[in-house]
């Protein structure tokens, strides 16, 4: 199988699995994709996902060029949920990502990034968008997303250029959360998902959603929406159990419920 897909004490690990490809997605791992976050969507056992790619040269440098099944019109005009990877674009998990990124991220693959919601980075990892040099272009996030996330005049230097930028730059900008080397790669993504979990999972979920949601709204109009996430929480077990918790100076048991 291209992805690997694994679950163990409430993460989910979800690596690209074709290092000989340097991680490139084609249509069955691309297919293969969409079924597993469909399916996370789906689970209530699960309270953080880590998204990564095998081996140490990529994460993932986008669609596979090198056996295209589509023009890139066509590839346009075909329904794809969720954008690149069936994440970058995706609106109905509200479960929180935390991408491992443990080389190139590139094209598609930098779109996935730009999808999560936390990014770790070894130090030799880099970003970067170079359709435009094969004449294509980042369709699926990429035009959209990144302009979003970084001040306009980077994003367009670099969108207009395909060039990219290394894990320290990348820091530099805001697109990613932490920098570490190699070998403390794991280390640092096990501390992320640790304050995850420390954290009321469907609390976790609201504020996703409601971040999501609310991103272009007035801050007004933004706090008066009661989105579904929301009122959940609000009225779930654990929102009691953490104030019983805090109390009783103890460490709150989050049942998801």
């Amino acid at each position: 199988m291209s992805v690997r897909y694994e679950t163990h004490e409430h993460v989910a690990t979800l690596t690209i699995d074709r290092p000989d490809t340097l991680n490139a997605i084609d249509l069955a791992t691309e297919a293969e994709l969409q079924r597993i976050w469909t399916d996370l969507e789906q689970r209530h056992d699960v309270r953080v996902v880590v998204l990564t790619g095998a081996g140490e040269r990529a994460f993932c440098v986008g669609a596979d060029m090198k056996n295209p099944s589509t023009s890139g019109l066509e590839y346009w005009a075909r329904a794809r949920p969720g954008g690149f990877g069936g994440i970058a674009l995706r609106e109905t998990l509200n479960l929180p990502v935390i991408a491992r990124v443990n080389g190139f991220a590139l094209g598609g693959g930098f779109e996935m990034v730009l999808g999560c919601d936390i990014v770790v980075a070894c130090a030799e990892a880099s970003f970067g968008l170079p359709e435009p040099l094969v004449g294509r272009m980042p369709l699926d996030g990429g035009m959209t997303l990144l302009q979003r996330q970084i001040p306009h005049r980077l994003a367009m230097g670099m969108l207009l250029t395909g060039q990219r930028i290394d894990a320290a730059r990348a820091l530099e900008w805001g697109l990613i959360n932490e920098v570490v080397p190699r070998v403390e790669l794991d280390a640092a993504v096990t501390r992320w998902v640790d304050r995850i979990l420390a954290c009321a999972p469907l609390s976790l979920q609201a504020i996703k959603q409601v971040a999501r949601a609310t991103g272009s709204m007035p801050p007004a109009e933004a706090q008066a929406l009661r989105l579904p996430a929301l009122v959940a929480a609000l009225q779930s077990e654990d929102s009691q159990e953490g104030v019983r918790a805090f109390q009783e100076k103890r460490k709150p048991v989050w049942q998801g419920r």
